[in-house]
């Protein structure tokens, strides 16, 4: 028996490449599948099953493409009801694979669908639980995404996942191993630890949510306390999973279209289409096209994607390092983001040696910031409102990136004004975003909240977030 957890960082997501004498289940699998069928086909082995925890929110899931090259079936939880071909298990329904089991366990509360996969080892021993959204290291799944869909209100969904955790995931033995869809960073919760592996024993001991004598009415509080709103892309890409979508090979060859200096202007000006910048930010202050919007590459890439445009309609131009383009199309797939019309060719490079239009963004050290800040100029700190509560500079304005659409009436509009994050990425982001509204009279402050406590610039005292209500 093997098992292999596919873990990608962008995402904080886990898929699951399980192989028993020469069968294999994979379980969450990512938009490109190749990976997937390669790994296969050098085990000499053939993918019987592809088994969906639920209609996945943050990312979209290759179930269907995989099914299609391979003719494996898709498997969901009861109450699923795609709109293609799937086995709809029953509850404790089983799945063999080669010498192993793999028991459908319908765990409803983060959706009425979701549904935990118990892999029973070729002893007949519970080797380990494949989670999904329903539990996670440090959290389990938000309850508050599937309100429309289960025309029931958020409370009444955690009170459905305390009912599934206490009668079918808490009473598994304490040496299952437990494999979350996702960690930290994920959206899908707001407590996931950095770990991707646990132990059923482990999460009854450290959980806040699976403590022993939690009540459901505490469960519903604690579960349901602080919950910000959902990125705007997640019912998008609920949409996408439960209806299909565009074959990965298409989006790619659409995508990966390298276009000259003055074709990418001609379709950026026709087609209505954001020009995104995925260079490093540092590359990005120097110079870009006017009014493309950053977001890295090497960053939090695709969550962003779909937290600030949200629209997985948008037509979208790149500005790549060049020969990452594929890679580029790649991961805004993986979040729904298909209507990719290519790439400059060349990079930024190409457009600057055509005597095309720059920008620029005026970014300055945490050392002169410092010498700066007695001129009474408004400070805005786009981290996460749990960074700013930690600690920040003192009559800072709190405008996080994830909302920044919500703040942009509270930005002046000709007086110059700071905008910082905590290392310097998402600082750049806000940037950009307050340069395609008109809104230029801002500086960047290069290295951001690490970089303004190295210089020695006065913040408040350092305040765990869990401790503030």
């Amino acid at each position: 028996m093997k098992i292999e957890q596919i873990y990608t960082g962008c995402l904080a997501q886990g898929a699951y490449y399980i192989e028993s004498n020469g069968e294999v289940a994979i379980i969450d699998p990512l938009r490109e599948v190749e990976p997937y069928i390669k790994k296969a086909e050098k085990a000499n082995a053939k993918i019987t099953y592809i088994f969906e925890t639920h209609f996945h929110a943050d990312f979209v899931s290759g179930h269907v493409t995989l099914s299609k090259k391979t003719g494996a079936p898709i498997v969901y939880g009861p109450m699923a009801n795609p709109a293609f071909d799937a086995i709809i298990a029953n509850d404790g329904q089983e799945f063999k694979l080669g010498n192993i089991t793999i028991k459908a366990i319908h765990t409803p509360g983060h959706t009425m669908e979701s549904t935990c996969y118990l892999l029973i080892d070729e002893n007949g021993k519970d080797y380990a639980l494949f989670s999904g959204d329903t539990l996670f290291l440090g959290d389990v799944g938000r309850p508050d995404l599937a309100q429309k869909a289960a025309d029931m209100t958020q409370e009444e969904l955690a009170g459905t996942l305390y009912e599934s955790l206490r009668t079918k995931v808490m009473t598994l033995a304490d040496d299952v191993i437990v494999y979350p869809a996702h960690g930290a960073g994920s959206a899908c919760g707001k407590n996931l630890s950095k770990e991707t592996v646990g132990s059923i024993g482990e999460q009854k001991k450290t959980n806040y949510a699976l403590r022993e004598n939690m009540t459901k009415d505490e469960f519903i509080q604690e579960v349901t306390d602080g919950l910000l709103p959902p990125p705007q892309y997640f019912p998008l890409n609920v949409k996408m999973n439960k209806e299909g979508y565009d074959d990965i090979d298409d989006v790619l060859e659409r995508g990966t279209i390298a276009l000259s200096p003055d074709e990418f202007e001609a379709i950026a000006n026709d087609s209505g289409a954001i020009v995104l910048d995925v260079r490093h930010q540092k590359d990005f202050v120097k110079g870009h096209i006017p009014r493309s919007i950053f977001i890295g590459i090497d960053g939090g890439f695709a969550p962003w994607v779909g937290a600030l445009i949200a629209d997985v309609q948008q037509p979208i131009l790149l500005v790549t390092p060049e020969g990452r383009e594929e890679e580029t199309v790649t991961r805004l797939s993986r979040v729904g983001f298909d209507n990719t019309l290519g790439f400059l060719n060349g990079s930024f490079d190409a457009w600057e040696k055509a005597g095309k239009d720059i920008d620029t963004i005026e970014s300055i050290s945490a050392e002169t910031f410092k010498e700066a800040l007695n001129n009474d100029i408004p400070v805005f700190d786009v981290r996460k409102q749990g960074e700013y509560l930690s600690s920040h500079i003192k009559d800072a304005h709190l405008t996080p990136l994830d909302f920044l659409n919500d703040h942009l009436a509270e930005f002046p509009k000709n007086d110059t004004f700071y905008v910082h994050c905590a290392g310097g990425y998402r600082s750049v982001i806000a940037a950009s975003i307050l340069k395609s509204r008109g809104i230029h009279n801002l500086i960047d402050v290069a290295g951001g909240f690490g970089a303004i406590k190295k210089a020695g610039i006065p913040v408040t005292d350092e305040v765990c977030p869990s401790t503030l209500k």
